[in-house]
Order: C-alpha cells, then structure tokens, then sequence
C-alpha cells in the first residue's frame, strides 16, 4: 500500500516539525549532489532553520557561485532596465506617431472643408493659400496631360497616313511596267544631282531682262509741259529750215 499524499501545510508540534526538517534537509541536499554529478551543473543551497541555524551545500564553491550569481542578477537587471528604457522609447514614439496621424486626418478633413470651426481668420487664409496652389497644381497637370494625350494623338494620325501612303505607293508600284520599276531602283541606287535644265535658265533670263527693261522704262519717265518731244523736234526742223538763206544754182 502507497504511503498517503501529505497536506502541505506548517507542522504545528515543534519535534515533528524538527524530525521532517531533518528528512527533508537531508533529501535535497542529496538531490542537489546528484544534479551537479549528473549535470555538471553548479548547484549551491543555502538552508537556515527555524531557530537559525545554517546548512549549506556547493557543488565547487559557495564564495565563487555567490559572486557568479551576483554578477548574473545585475547583468539581468541592467538588461531588466534596458529593455524598459527601450520600451518607454517605443511607447513615445507610438505616442508620436499618434499625435502626426491625429493631426494629418484633421488637416485632410479641414481642407474637405470640415472642422473649421476652431480656426482663426489666420488659419483660413492659410488654408485658401494651400487649396489655391492646390488647384493650380491639379491644372497645370491637367493641362501637361492633354498636351500627351493630344501628341499621342497627332503621332497616331501621322502612323495612320504614313501606313496610308506606304499602300498608296504600294499600289502604284503594282500598276509600273517592269522598265519603269527598273528605272525607278535605278534612281533610287544611284540619285542623278539635280540641275536647272537649260529651258529654264532661258525662262530664267527672259524674266530677268524683262524687269530689267521694266525698271529702266520707269526710271526715264519725266514730266514735260508741252506738245510730246517728236512734234517739237518736227516744228523745230522746219523753222530752221525756212530760216536758212536759199542758194542759187
């Protein structure tokens, strides 16, 4: 038969207290060995008595796991510390955060034209300066995207009558006699340099002397009062004639 299950509880009778104190003493120190032999573990306990009396058990020494365990508890609380010094600084920058997000839903809802109402004359000029640019900005790229809307436009059109033109070509060269074709990549192999044929050169000249005698009939016209020059040139022929002496045969 198992031995019952005990009530953990403080031992009221003082010899019963001190014989279970003894058991159990012994017990863990037995199983602090054990756990360093097994474990290789550095295990130190410390046990004081009811009425004071000291019992201690170390694996290696008390002095030595005393110290590593100080230098173990202020290596936790400085990290303790860092990790709370590091979590009031993600808690402020939360805050802050919150605070610029509160204030960009109420700049957007104010330029919505609501929340206006704790706004000073100040603050809703500023306000109108801010929409205004605001527009112009939205025209002015409004404007930038018509004019590419209308060059991509224009630039398709174009597309279209080059594609026209290429078919019209196209069809044209399907309607040439074979020594017209050949003709035709003659010249465009070998580009004759185009001159002023000599027809053109005479027409070129006509067209010159022809200003030319223009502007030379414009320049002699004077202003004369009188009969035109042949009739006196005529008149003054006779009078000579008429006053010179007649000779005799």
């Amino acid at each position: 038969m198992g031995r019952g299950k005990i009530e953990i509880k403080k031992i009221e009778d003082a010899n019963s207290r001190q014989v279970t104190f003894s058991k159990r003493r012994s017990g863990l120190l037995k199983k602090a060995h054990e756990l360093a032999v097994l474990c290789d573990a550095e295990v130190a306990v410390i046990i004081f008595s009811s009425t004071g009396r000291l019992f201690e058990f170390s694996s290696s020494s008390m002095k030595r796991t005393l110290l590593r365990y100080q230098d173990a508890r202020e290596s936790s609380e400085v990290v303790a510390g860092k990790l709370n010094l590091d979590e009031n600084e993600d808690m402020k920058e939360i805050d802050y955060l919150k605070n610029e997000i509160m204030k960009l839903q109420l700049g957007q809802m104010r330029l919505q034209g609501k929340e206006l109402s704790g706004l000073s004359l100040k603050d809703l000029q500023q306000l109108e300066k801010q929409l205004n640019e605001g527009l112009l900005s939205v025209k002015a790229k409004k404007l930038l995207m018509e004019q590419l809307e209308l060059s991509r436009l224009q630039e398709q059109r174009a597309l279209l009558e080059n594609e026209s033109l290429r078919r019209q070509v196209a069809k044209l060269q399907g309607c040439m006699t074979p020594s017209e074709k050949s003709e035709q990549m003659y010249l465009e192999y070998y580009p004759i340099e185009r001159k002023v044929s000599p027809q053109k050169i005479a027409a070129l000249a006509t067209d010159a002397a022809c200003s030319s005698e223009f502007e030379k009939a414009d320049s002699d016209v004077t202003l004369h009062l009188g009969p035109p020059c042949g009739k006196t040139r005529k008149r003054k022929v006779a009078e000579s004639e008429s006053a010179s002496p007649t000779v005799s045969p």
